[in-house]
Protein backbone atom coordinates (compact mmCIF):
# COMPACT_ATOMS: atom_id res chain seq x y z
CA UNK A 1 0.00 0.00 0.00
CA UNK A 2 1.63 3.67 -1.48
CA UNK A 3 2.70 5.70 1.81
CA UNK A 4 4.65 7.90 0.31
CA UNK A 5 6.79 10.36 2.59
CA UNK A 6 5.08 9.58 6.04
CA UNK A 7 8.08 9.63 8.76
CA UNK A 8 8.08 8.92 12.56
CA UNK A 9 7.34 12.42 13.38
CA UNK A 10 3.72 11.79 11.97
CA UNK A 11 2.88 8.49 14.18
CA UNK A 12 1.51 10.35 17.01
CA UNK A 13 -0.82 12.81 14.79
CA UNK A 14 -2.23 10.64 11.79
CA UNK A 15 -2.31 7.66 11.03
CA UNK A 16 -0.31 5.82 8.14
CA UNK A 17 -3.07 3.18 7.64
CA UNK A 18 -6.67 3.91 8.66
CA UNK A 19 -8.81 0.55 7.86
CA UNK A 20 -12.78 0.55 7.71
CA UNK A 21 -14.36 -2.21 7.24
CA UNK A 22 -17.55 -1.15 5.42
CA UNK A 23 -19.52 -4.42 5.68
CA UNK A 24 -19.62 -7.53 8.05
CA UNK A 25 -21.24 -9.26 5.23
CA UNK A 26 -19.21 -11.57 3.10
CA UNK A 27 -20.31 -14.59 1.27
CA UNK A 28 -17.09 -16.38 2.69
CA UNK A 29 -16.68 -18.57 6.09
CA UNK A 30 -13.17 -18.17 5.76
CA UNK A 31 -11.60 -20.62 8.61
CA UNK A 32 -9.51 -17.77 9.92
CA UNK A 33 -11.88 -14.62 9.90
CA UNK A 34 -11.22 -11.89 12.22
CA UNK A 35 -14.85 -10.69 11.62
CA UNK A 36 -16.61 -13.57 11.81
CA UNK A 37 -18.13 -12.02 8.82
CA UNK A 38 -21.75 -13.09 7.86
CA UNK A 39 -23.91 -13.16 4.57
CA UNK A 40 -25.93 -9.86 4.91
CA UNK A 41 -25.05 -6.67 6.16
CA UNK A 42 -25.95 -5.62 10.27
CA UNK A 43 -28.52 -3.47 10.27
CA UNK A 44 -26.45 -1.14 12.58
CA UNK A 45 -23.55 -0.57 9.93
CA UNK A 46 -23.42 2.72 9.55
CA UNK A 47 -25.13 4.54 6.54
CA UNK A 48 -24.02 6.24 3.42
CA UNK A 49 -24.62 9.70 5.05
CA UNK A 50 -22.60 8.34 8.90
CA UNK A 51 -19.90 7.12 6.39
CA UNK A 52 -19.49 10.27 4.00
CA UNK A 53 -18.93 11.76 7.49
CA UNK A 54 -16.27 9.42 8.60
CA UNK A 55 -14.86 9.81 5.45
CA UNK A 56 -14.63 13.87 5.74
CA UNK A 57 -12.79 13.22 9.57
CA UNK A 58 -10.91 11.21 8.21
CA UNK A 59 -9.56 13.94 5.50
CA UNK A 60 -8.89 15.88 8.72
CA UNK A 61 -5.47 14.26 10.20
CA UNK A 62 -2.97 16.60 10.15
CA UNK A 63 -1.36 14.02 7.21
CA UNK A 64 -4.21 12.18 5.16
CA UNK A 65 -3.39 7.89 5.84
CA UNK A 66 -3.98 5.63 3.16
CA UNK A 67 -7.88 4.26 3.87
CA UNK A 68 -8.48 1.10 3.33
CA UNK A 69 -11.87 0.13 2.16
CA UNK A 70 -12.51 -3.35 3.90
CA UNK A 71 -15.12 -5.79 5.12
CA UNK A 72 -16.05 -8.64 5.15
CA UNK A 73 -16.41 -8.17 1.17
CA UNK A 74 -16.37 -4.44 0.37
CA UNK A 75 -18.18 -5.10 -2.80
CA UNK A 76 -21.15 -6.69 -0.71
CA UNK A 77 -21.89 -2.96 0.10
CA UNK A 78 -24.18 -1.15 -2.88
CA UNK A 79 -22.87 2.64 -1.93
CA UNK A 80 -19.14 1.66 -2.10
CA UNK A 81 -17.69 3.04 -5.04
CA UNK A 82 -19.97 6.46 -3.78
CA UNK A 83 -17.91 6.11 -0.84
CA UNK A 84 -14.50 5.58 -2.44
CA UNK A 85 -15.36 8.64 -4.73
CA UNK A 86 -16.02 10.99 -1.98
CA UNK A 87 -12.68 9.87 -0.14
CA UNK A 88 -10.74 10.69 -3.53
CA UNK A 89 -12.35 13.88 -4.13
CA UNK A 90 -10.87 14.62 -0.31
CA UNK A 91 -7.09 13.49 -1.24
CA UNK A 92 -7.67 10.24 0.52
CA UNK A 93 -5.48 7.87 -1.12
CA UNK A 94 -8.10 4.96 -0.92
CA UNK A 95 -7.20 0.87 -1.11
CA UNK A 96 -9.65 -2.12 -1.81
CA UNK A 97 -9.61 -5.44 -0.45
CA UNK A 98 -12.22 -7.05 -2.04
CA UNK A 99 -13.40 -11.03 -0.94
CA UNK A 100 -12.68 -13.85 -4.09
CA UNK A 101 -16.49 -14.32 -4.97
CA UNK A 102 -18.57 -13.95 -8.08
CA UNK A 103 -18.84 -10.58 -7.23
CA UNK A 104 -14.80 -9.81 -7.20
CA UNK A 105 -14.58 -9.29 -11.58
CA UNK A 106 -12.92 -7.04 -13.37
CA UNK A 107 -15.93 -4.88 -14.35
CA UNK A 108 -15.77 -4.34 -10.28
CA UNK A 109 -12.26 -3.81 -10.39
CA UNK A 110 -12.55 -0.98 -13.50
CA UNK A 111 -15.16 0.89 -11.28
CA UNK A 112 -12.78 0.19 -8.15
CA UNK A 113 -10.25 2.02 -10.34
CA UNK A 114 -12.45 4.53 -11.79
CA UNK A 115 -13.91 5.92 -8.36
CA UNK A 116 -10.11 6.30 -7.22
CA UNK A 117 -8.92 2.79 -5.75
CA UNK A 118 -5.10 2.90 -6.34
CA UNK A 119 -4.22 -0.33 -4.78
CA UNK A 120 -5.77 -3.74 -4.12
CA UNK A 121 -5.41 -6.43 -1.03
CA UNK A 122 -5.99 -9.56 -2.49
CA UNK A 123 -5.46 -12.63 -0.19
CA UNK A 124 -4.09 -15.94 -1.29
CA UNK A 125 -3.54 -18.76 1.50
CA UNK A 126 -2.24 -21.32 -0.41
CA UNK A 127 -0.30 -22.77 -3.10
CA UNK A 128 -2.91 -24.71 -4.76
CA UNK A 129 -6.47 -25.06 -4.66
CA UNK A 130 -7.28 -27.56 -2.05
CA UNK A 131 -5.31 -25.62 0.45
CA UNK A 132 -6.89 -22.21 0.00
CA UNK A 133 -10.67 -23.16 -0.64
CA UNK A 134 -10.44 -25.03 2.60
CA UNK A 135 -9.54 -21.47 4.38
CA UNK A 136 -11.91 -19.57 2.06
CA UNK A 137 -14.70 -21.84 2.97
CA UNK A 138 -15.68 -22.05 -0.90
CA UNK A 139 -14.76 -24.44 -3.62
CA UNK A 140 -13.75 -22.11 -6.58
CA UNK A 141 -11.92 -19.26 -4.18
CA UNK A 142 -8.35 -20.33 -5.62
CA UNK A 143 -9.17 -19.89 -9.41
CA UNK A 144 -11.35 -16.41 -8.40
CA UNK A 145 -8.08 -15.45 -6.82
CA UNK A 146 -5.94 -16.29 -9.69
CA UNK A 147 -8.33 -14.14 -12.16
CA UNK A 148 -8.39 -11.59 -9.94
CA UNK A 149 -4.79 -10.82 -9.73
CA UNK A 150 -4.64 -11.07 -13.18
CA UNK A 151 -7.65 -8.57 -13.59
CA UNK A 152 -5.76 -6.06 -11.72
CA UNK A 153 -2.68 -6.44 -13.57
CA UNK A 154 -4.16 -5.96 -16.69
CA UNK A 155 -5.93 -2.95 -15.27
CA UNK A 156 -2.57 -1.92 -14.04
CA UNK A 157 -3.30 -1.84 -10.76
CA UNK A 158 -0.87 -2.16 -7.64
CA UNK A 159 -1.31 -4.86 -5.41
CA UNK A 160 -0.40 -6.32 -2.07
CA UNK A 161 -1.32 -10.39 -1.51
CA UNK A 162 -2.00 -11.42 1.92
CA UNK A 163 -1.36 -14.95 2.64
CA UNK A 164 -2.28 -16.48 6.66
CA UNK A 165 0.18 -18.28 7.64
CA UNK A 166 -1.10 -21.05 10.21
CA UNK A 167 -0.26 -24.82 10.41
CA UNK A 168 -2.24 -25.50 7.42
CA UNK A 169 0.00 -23.84 4.57
CA UNK A 170 3.09 -23.38 7.02
CA UNK A 171 4.86 -26.25 4.53
CA UNK A 172 3.77 -23.84 1.38
CA UNK A 173 5.89 -20.28 1.99
CA UNK A 174 8.27 -21.49 -0.71
CA UNK A 175 5.37 -22.66 -3.42
CA UNK A 176 3.43 -19.34 -2.48
CA UNK A 177 6.23 -16.98 -3.09
CA UNK A 178 7.05 -18.75 -6.19
CA UNK A 179 3.57 -18.78 -7.63
CA UNK A 180 3.45 -14.81 -6.94
CA UNK A 181 6.28 -13.82 -9.05
CA UNK A 182 4.40 -14.78 -12.08
CA UNK A 183 1.51 -12.02 -11.38
CA UNK A 184 3.56 -8.58 -11.46
CA UNK A 185 2.46 -7.93 -7.62
CA UNK A 186 3.65 -4.96 -5.81
CA UNK A 187 4.05 -6.46 -2.65
CA UNK A 188 3.53 -10.06 -0.11
CA UNK A 189 2.47 -8.93 3.57
CA UNK A 190 2.96 -12.22 5.31
CA UNK A 191 0.01 -12.30 7.96
CA UNK A 192 0.84 -14.31 11.05
CA UNK A 193 -2.47 -15.99 13.44
CA UNK A 194 -3.74 -13.75 15.94
CA UNK A 195 -6.68 -15.95 17.73
CA UNK A 196 -9.75 -13.45 17.38
CA UNK A 197 -13.07 -14.34 15.32
CA UNK A 198 -12.98 -17.41 13.69
CA UNK A 199 -9.10 -17.35 14.20
CA UNK A 200 -9.47 -18.75 17.60
CA UNK A 201 -10.18 -22.59 16.21
CA UNK A 202 -7.24 -21.93 14.07
CA UNK A 203 -4.11 -23.53 14.62
CA UNK A 204 -0.78 -20.82 14.96
CA UNK A 205 2.44 -21.99 14.36
CA UNK A 206 5.10 -22.56 16.96
CA UNK A 207 7.36 -19.42 17.93
CA UNK A 208 10.12 -21.76 16.41
CA UNK A 209 8.39 -21.97 13.53
CA UNK A 210 8.05 -18.37 12.97
CA UNK A 211 11.89 -18.02 12.73
CA UNK A 212 11.81 -20.49 9.96
CA UNK A 213 9.48 -18.61 8.07
CA UNK A 214 10.98 -15.16 8.47
CA UNK A 215 14.41 -16.99 7.17
CA UNK A 216 12.25 -17.56 4.11
CA UNK A 217 10.62 -14.53 3.73
CA UNK A 218 13.82 -12.71 3.90
CA UNK A 219 15.45 -14.94 1.34
CA UNK A 220 12.33 -14.62 -0.83
CA UNK A 221 12.79 -10.56 -0.42
CA UNK A 222 16.20 -10.81 -2.07
CA UNK A 223 15.28 -12.27 -4.79
CA UNK A 224 11.18 -12.43 -5.88
CA UNK A 225 10.65 -9.06 -7.53
CA UNK A 226 7.69 -8.00 -5.19
CA UNK A 227 8.65 -6.40 -1.75
CA UNK A 228 7.87 -8.80 1.12
CA UNK A 229 6.64 -7.40 4.98
CA UNK A 230 4.81 -9.39 7.88
CA UNK A 231 1.34 -8.27 9.31
CA UNK A 232 0.96 -9.31 13.32
CA UNK A 233 4.71 -10.50 13.14
CA UNK A 234 6.73 -7.58 13.56
CA UNK A 235 9.78 -9.47 15.17
CA UNK A 236 10.10 -10.41 11.26
CA UNK A 237 12.02 -6.76 11.23
CA UNK A 238 14.30 -7.80 14.49
CA UNK A 239 15.09 -11.13 12.39
CA UNK A 240 16.29 -9.41 9.28
CA UNK A 241 18.18 -6.83 11.35
CA UNK A 242 19.98 -9.20 12.97
CA UNK A 243 20.52 -10.61 9.23
CA UNK A 244 22.52 -7.03 8.35
CA UNK A 245 19.21 -6.24 5.79
CA UNK A 246 16.88 -3.25 6.07
CA UNK A 247 13.53 -4.09 6.57
CA UNK A 248 11.82 -1.66 4.33
CA UNK A 249 14.16 -2.62 1.63
CA UNK A 250 11.98 -3.40 -1.86
CA UNK A 251 13.54 -6.12 -4.67
CA UNK A 252 16.91 -5.92 -5.84
CA UNK A 253 15.35 -5.95 -9.32
CA UNK A 254 14.00 -2.51 -8.75
CA UNK A 255 16.04 0.29 -9.25
CA UNK A 256 17.93 1.68 -7.25
CA UNK A 257 17.75 -1.47 -5.15
CA UNK A 258 15.18 0.22 -3.26
CA UNK A 259 12.26 -0.83 -5.35
CA UNK A 260 8.83 -1.30 -4.65
CA UNK A 261 9.43 -1.56 -0.96
CA UNK A 262 11.12 2.19 -0.84
CA UNK A 263 7.39 3.96 -0.49
CA UNK A 264 6.76 2.22 2.73
CA UNK A 265 6.08 3.62 6.27
CA UNK A 266 8.85 3.97 9.03
CA UNK A 267 9.76 1.03 11.22
CA UNK A 268 7.83 0.50 14.16
CA UNK A 269 4.38 1.04 12.95
CA UNK A 270 1.77 -1.56 14.47
CA UNK A 271 -1.02 -1.40 16.27
CA UNK A 272 -2.40 1.90 17.32
CA UNK A 273 1.11 3.49 16.16
CA UNK A 274 0.42 4.39 12.92
CA UNK A 275 -2.65 2.06 12.30
CA UNK A 276 -6.37 2.46 13.05
CA UNK A 277 -9.57 0.97 12.94
CA UNK A 278 -12.99 1.26 12.90
CA UNK A 279 -15.86 -1.28 12.16
CA UNK A 280 -19.10 -1.32 10.06
CA UNK A 281 -21.04 -0.13 13.49
CA UNK A 282 -18.21 2.85 13.55
CA UNK A 283 -16.40 1.50 17.05
CA UNK A 284 -13.04 2.07 16.88
CA UNK A 285 -10.28 0.15 17.71
CA UNK A 286 -6.06 0.76 17.36
CA UNK A 287 -6.07 -2.16 14.95
CA UNK A 288 -8.95 -5.07 13.43
CA UNK A 289 -6.50 -7.81 15.15
CA UNK A 290 -7.00 -5.93 18.70
CA UNK A 291 -10.57 -5.18 19.80
CA UNK A 292 -10.09 -2.97 22.48
CA UNK A 293 -13.06 -0.86 22.48
CA UNK A 294 -11.47 3.07 22.23
CA UNK A 295 -14.63 4.48 21.48
CA UNK A 296 -17.45 4.67 18.67
CA UNK A 297 -18.25 7.35 15.66
CA UNK A 298 -19.89 9.30 15.83
CA UNK A 299 -20.06 10.26 19.32
CA UNK A 300 -16.48 9.80 19.33
CA UNK A 301 -14.04 11.99 16.42
CA UNK A 302 -11.40 9.29 15.55
CA UNK A 303 -8.81 12.05 15.13
CA UNK A 304 -8.98 12.76 19.01
CA UNK A 305 -9.33 9.08 19.77
CA UNK A 306 -5.98 8.35 17.72
CA UNK A 307 -4.35 11.19 19.27
CA UNK A 308 -5.19 11.36 22.84
CA UNK A 309 -7.16 8.04 23.77
CA UNK A 310 -4.96 6.44 26.47
CA UNK A 311 -4.88 2.54 24.90
CA UNK A 312 -3.10 4.71 21.54
CA UNK A 313 -0.67 6.47 23.58
CA UNK A 314 0.57 3.46 25.32
CA UNK A 315 0.89 1.69 22.01
CA UNK A 316 2.70 4.03 21.16
CA UNK A 317 5.61 4.15 23.93
CA UNK A 318 7.59 0.76 23.41
CA UNK A 319 9.56 1.76 26.66
CA UNK A 320 5.74 0.51 29.04
CA UNK A 321 5.77 -2.86 27.30
CA UNK A 322 5.87 -5.24 29.94
CA UNK A 323 8.07 -8.44 29.77
CA UNK A 324 10.76 -9.00 26.77
CA UNK A 325 9.38 -6.80 24.85
CA UNK A 326 9.77 -3.60 26.97
CA UNK A 327 13.53 -4.29 27.84
CA UNK A 328 14.08 -5.59 23.87
CA UNK A 329 16.79 -3.39 22.40
CA UNK A 330 14.70 -3.77 19.14
CA UNK A 331 11.58 -2.54 20.75
CA UNK A 332 11.74 0.37 18.68
CA UNK A 333 11.46 -1.07 15.29
CA UNK A 334 9.43 -4.39 16.64
CA UNK A 335 7.58 -3.52 19.57
CA UNK A 336 5.80 -7.15 19.56
CA UNK A 337 2.34 -8.09 18.09
CA UNK A 338 0.16 -5.90 20.59
CA UNK A 339 -2.77 -7.61 18.71
CA UNK A 340 -1.47 -11.14 20.30
CA UNK A 341 -0.48 -10.52 23.22
CA UNK A 342 -3.69 -9.05 24.12
CA UNK A 343 -5.86 -12.24 22.43
CA UNK A 344 -3.48 -14.19 24.42
CA UNK A 345 -3.02 -12.50 27.93
CA UNK A 346 -5.21 -10.24 28.26
CA UNK A 347 -2.92 -7.13 28.52
CA UNK A 348 -1.75 -4.95 25.30
CA UNK A 349 1.31 -3.97 26.59
CA UNK A 350 2.67 -7.54 27.69
CA UNK A 351 5.62 -9.44 25.58
CA UNK A 352 4.39 -11.15 22.21
CA UNK A 353 3.84 -14.44 23.63
CA UNK A 354 5.14 -16.17 19.78
CA UNK A 355 8.93 -14.26 19.80
CA UNK A 356 11.50 -16.56 20.80
CA UNK A 357 14.37 -13.51 21.58
CA UNK A 358 15.94 -13.17 24.80
CA UNK A 359 17.11 -9.61 25.27
CA UNK A 360 20.60 -8.78 26.14
CA UNK A 361 18.83 -6.74 28.62
CA UNK A 362 16.02 -9.45 30.30
CA UNK A 363 16.21 -11.03 33.36
CA UNK A 364 13.63 -12.59 34.75
CA UNK A 365 12.59 -12.11 38.19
Amino acid sequence: MPHHDYTLRDVPLSPLMFYYEVTQACDLVCKHCRASAQETANPEQLSTAQSSALIEQVASFPRKPTMVFTGGDPLKRPDLFDLIRRAAALGIECALTPSATPLATADAFTQAKEAGVRCLGISLDGAEAAVHDAFRGWEGSFARTLEMLAAARQLALPVQVNTSITQRNVDQVDRIAELLADYGIMMWSVFFLVPVGRGLLEQRISPDDYERVFARLWRHAQSKPYAVKTTEAPHYRRFVLQQGGNPLAGPPSAQGGAGRGGHRGPLGIGDGKGVMFVNHMGEIYPAGFLPHLCGRFPADSVVDVYQNHPVFRALRNPDGFRGRCGVCEYRQACGGSRARAYALTGDYLESDPDCVYVPKGWTKN
